[in-house]
């Protein structure tokens, strides 16, 4: 078998401060008489998320602190979690880091000029004469972006390295009115990083890239993302998008896999964005899927929540060390965010 562009390591992080769904809960209706009713606590409560991590003191945070303290956050939380992502990563391939040619980040959850990858770079003291790359504002499917820029720099490259890091501090943004939109991103956000290596290889342990995939939505452009509000970023969660995104989401893969002349039957593996339950209930059911190729996207969700674009990486690696995929076997990356876009990639072992 030819070489091809393959992951060749994985690495996750999260802040150390990780907390139940009933204490969040309780933390943002200490504040905000609009949260204490059985409405708002059901919306917490039955959205199948246990655990989230979060980048704060549960006992000292302020809900409604200063946009220069959200931008703080963001700074100093992304840039840890972010490193803690790739030094793990590289750890458990046994990458030297003097091997990464080039670096690309994903986030949507806050801005720095220099960008994270310069953050990065400085912090691990990486190459000077790396390539980088930031990808800005793609939101829960930016890392399928991110890994066809590091895909097409192997390609190009093929004796080169890739990192893609992708990273949120959704507690950076965060913000606090009347409107169920943002209860329930209050509900299911979280903070998180993953990061991951892309080479040429054979190896059969390793999931190589066959191909890519992207459908957008422009007439849904105001329907996911977030918006600039009182110098803070607001988050904007129709709650349409749990009722159309399996429907897309069946008109994707069927491009996809018509376009690589492969039956949905041979799809081993489902590597599905963890949105929330009810998006992933409805790509369960479009794509007619059993409880089983879904597990590893709500064992996700119950234990991290939606982490925005780390989301579906935290996926693929639970799926590497609870399914051990076989060589000859497949799987279909699938992710959503704002545009309103989606993203797959096809995968082989």
């Amino acid at each position: 078998m030819p070489a091809l562009p393959g992951i060749l390591a994985i690495g996750t992080s999260n802040p150390p401060q990780k907390y139940s769904q009933q204490e969040i809960y309780e933390l943002i209706a200490r504040y905000s008489p609009f949260y204490r009713n059985d409405r708002i606590r059901h919306v917490f409560m039955n959205s199948d998320i246990d655990f989230r991590h979060l980048f704060f003191d549960i006992d000292t945070i302020d809900p409604y602190e200063k946009p220069d303290d959200l931008h703080r956050r963001f700074r100093t939380g992304a840039i840890m979690i972010a490193v803690q992502a790739i030094e793990r990563c590289l750890e458990t391939s046994g990458i030297d880091r003097n091997d990464i040619d080039c670096v690309i980040a994903v986030s949507c959850t806050g801005y720095l000029c220099p960008g994270l990858t310069s953050h990065i770079i400085k912090e691990m003291g990486l190459r000077t004469d790396i390539q980088r790359a930031d990808l800005l504002g793609m939101g829960c499917a930016g890392a399928l972006p991110g890994l066809q820029r590091a895909y097409d720099f192997v390609k190009a490259y093929p004796e080169k390295k890739a990192l893609l890091v992708t990273v949120e501090i959704c507690s950076a943004c965060y913000y606090i009115d009347d409107s169920l939109e943002t209860v329930v991103g209050n509900a299911i956000c979280s903070d998180g990083a993953a990061a991951v290596v892309v080479g040429m290889t054979t190896a059969a342990d390793r999931p190589k890239i066959l191909s890519f995939e992207t459908h957008l939505e422009p007439s849904l452009i105001d329907s996911v993302g977030f918006e600039q509000r009182d110098g803070k970023l607001r988050i904007i969660l129709s709650k349409d998008i749990r009722d159309i995104a399996g429907g897309l989401a069946k008109q994707l893969v069927s491009t996809l896999l018509a376009k690589c002349g492969l039956p949905a039957e041979s799809i081993d593996h489902w590597i599905l964005h963890s949105g929330g339950r009810k998006v992933i209930d409805g790509l369960k059911k479009e794509l007619a899927l059993s409880d089983t190729q879904v597990q590893h996207s709500r064992h996700v969700l119950k234990d991290f929540g939606n982490m925005s674009s780390p989301t579906v990486l935290f996926v693929l690696q639970e799926t590497l060390q609870k399914s051990s995929p076989k060589a000859g076997e497949r799987g279909i990356m699938l992710a959503m965010g704002p545009g309103l876009a989606l993203e797959a990639a096809l995968l082989s072992w």
